[in-house]
């Protein structure tokens, strides 16, 4: 059994964390909504009144936060006082830059760290089915791959710090694309005459089968699994796919990669947002398209 400080316990986190525990693990965990750790606490996580009593004695802590600057605040409370051989793990999506500081501030404390973003969305977070991209020193990896496996289903070391996040960023970058691609497709098809169940049958075993059409079908019916069957209820939220898509635009500029199609969704998904759909499964941007932007 080890002990471990999950900090950050939302749509994400808790069920993460809600995993480890049912791994034989000692989770002790803490964030800033009461709400969440109450849910938390009745799957079984212990909850720590405040950061540092969450950290007491931790011999791996893992972060899942919004942002870069919130994972390397907390971090920097992290390292004051680590205990011996402290590993440290970041599964939040932020900016390639901010978790490379992360790894050097683990690395000046004595600690190792990865930076291990994951794909699968809150369903994936709950059945442990999640896709860990995971950037690290081999010894970090191996030492982490266990908990990775109590939490999800494929777990792709990537290479060195860093990397996790720049994996999860193209990624990303593709479903927001192709998620656009879908979406028109529907859209120009009803506008056809054909039903969703027959484009589905034709795309979803032709060349256009792809994630977004296969798993996610952004119409009722095709995929009783996907969001369009529950009024669009996420799922992976739009703001989430605005967040990541800007990333992959700041990444592009900071290497100056040519990214037209990421740029043109980044567009569209923050047009999306502004129409007040931040908070909807972010496949609900077909119904953008409905309206003839």
């Amino acid at each position: 059994m080890t002990r471990i400080a999950f900090i950050g316990l939302g749509h994400m986190g808790g069920p993460m964390a809600a995993n480890l525990v049912k791994a034989g693990h000692e989770v002790v965990g803490f964030d800033l909504s009461h709400e969440v750790m109450k849910t938390a606490e009745e799957a079984g996580v212990k909850p720590a009144n405040v950061l540092t009593e969450a950290l007491a004695g931790a011999e791996i802590v893992i972060t899942m936060l919004r942002k870069g600057s919130q994972v390397l605040t907390v971090w920097s409370d992290i390292i004051r006082s680590p205990a011996k051989d402290t590993l440290l793990i970041d599964c939040s999506t932020i900016d390639v830059d901010s978790a490379r500081k992360a790894h050097a501030m683990a690395k000046q404390a004595g600690c190792l760290s990865l930076d291990a973003p994951v794909s699968g969305g809150t369903g994936g977070a709950a059945a442990a089915t999640l896709t860990f991209m995971v950037g690290g020193s081999e010894e970090s990896f191996a030492r982490a791959s266990p908990l990775f496996q109590a939490m999800g289903k494929k777990i792709v070391h990537c290479g060195d710090g860093g990397t996790g996040q720049a994996a999860k960023i193209c990624n990303n970058m593709i479903l927001g694309i192709s998620m656009i691609g879908v979406c028109e497709a529907f859209v120009l098809g009803e506008k056809l005459g054909l039903s969703h169940q027959a484009l589905f049958d034709v795309a979803s075993t032709s060349s256009g089968q792809c994630w977004s059409i296969n798993s996610y079908c952004p119409v009722p019916g095709p995929v009783p699994a996907s969001p369009a069957n529950n009024s669009f209820k996420p799922g992976f939220a739009g703001e989430l796919m605005l967040k990541d898509l800007n990333l992959s635009q700041e990444a592009g500029l900071s290497v100056g990669a040519t990214t037209p199609l990421g740029a043109a969704a980044a567009q569209l998904f923050a047009m999306f947002e502004k129409q007040g759909n931040g908070a909807r499964d972010f496949s609900a941007i077909i119904e953008m398209f409905r309206e003839r932007i």
